[in-house]
């Protein structure tokens, strides 16, 4: 999701994140910070790639 907008399917997953990753890096390199989030059969979600501040762990 770029944007809170959603892309087409891609063939793989990974495929999917390494667009996901570089859509994240020149968010990050614009001065934002940018996290790219994996949610996987088991509706787990995982960080995957991080730019600028890791808000993991949350404070508190």
């Amino acid at each position: 999701m770029l944007n809170g907008a959603h892309s087409v399917p891609y063939p793989t997953q990974k495929e999917a994140i390494r667009v996901a990753v570089d859509a994240a890096y020149k968010e990050g390199a614009s001065g934002h910070d940018a996290q790219v989030l994996v949610q996987d059969e088991d509706n787990e979600v995982r960080t995957e790639w991080t730019y600028g501040h890791d808000p993991y762990p949350p404070a508190g």
